[in-house]
């Protein structure tokens, strides 16, 4: 049992976690000083790392991972979305400090640090912040994990995504999530999902969002309809 939820029965072989977002633009103190719920959850989903792991249970790293044609295509209200002044990507004064844009540098232990191009693959700020990159990096050495960028919110938009389609290639069923923001690129990603065919568990200890109180009660309540609760303690210890 999972705290007060059914009991539900899942296929290892056919189970993965997938983390969605735990990058440095989202989650470093310097770039993103308010997600201190996000920072949090980074220890718990460590845990979930390794206890997926042990069990020979993919981990899928799913982050934003920009391309020159990406942001030539994406859509002006999203670009918009993601701008630092306002200004109208439709008109002449087209805003560089959307994705794409230079972001710089910062300062880290006396180390400068080139933030690179905003979510764009390579990129420093594209990163997974802090031990995660170093988890992400061992994982992809051993085979254990995975590594797939998106574009959009969800990592399952449209016809067919590279996640999406490894998924559909490996025959996983049952898919376990975590991450940022979690109303937003987690739930988009989950509800996609679920609206493809699989079962999703949202583990809320394991995701984090600097959104008001209440978008993440909306996550966990539908969750509740459409798939799962859990937490990564209980899961982890049904796992062990």
């Amino acid at each position: 049992m999972w705290g007060s939820r059914p009991e539900i029965i899942i296929e290892p072989t056919r189970s993965a976690l997938v983390i969605i977002d735990m990058q440095n633009y989202f989650l470093h103190p310097q770039l993103s000083p308010n997600a201190t719920a996000g920072r949090a959850a980074v220890a718990p989903t460590v845990n979930m790392i390794n206890g997926f792991r042990a069990n020979g249970m993919k981990v899928l790293w799913t982050n934003w991972g920009l391309t020159g044609y990406d942001r030539l295509t994406i859509p002006p209200a999203f670009l918009s979305s993601f701008s630092a002044n306002g200004f109208n990507t439709m008109g002449s004064n087209l805003n560089t400090q959307t994705f794409g844009g230079d972001m710089g540098t910062i300062v880290e232990n006396g180390t400068i640090i080139n933030v690179g191009r905003k979510l764009f693959r390579g990129a420093w700020n594209a990163e997974p912040y802090g031990v995660l990159k170093t988890m992400k990096d061992e994982g992809l050495a051993a085979g254990t994990d995975l590594y797939f960028n998106k574009n959009r919110f969800s990592g399952l938009w449209g016809p067919q995504t590279p996640l999406g389609l490894w998924l559909q290639e490996n025959e996983i069923t049952t898919l376990f999530f975590g991450g940022v923001n979690t109303d937003q690129c987690v739930w988009g990603t989950l509800i996609d999902a679920y609206f493809k065919g699989y079962d999703v568990v949202f583990v809320d200890d394991i995701c984090g969002t600097t959104s008001p109180q209440f978008a993440t009660d909306m996550c966990r309540y539908n969750a509740d309809l459409n798939g799962f609760l859990g937490n990564s303690s209980d899961i982890l210890a049904a796992l062990s």
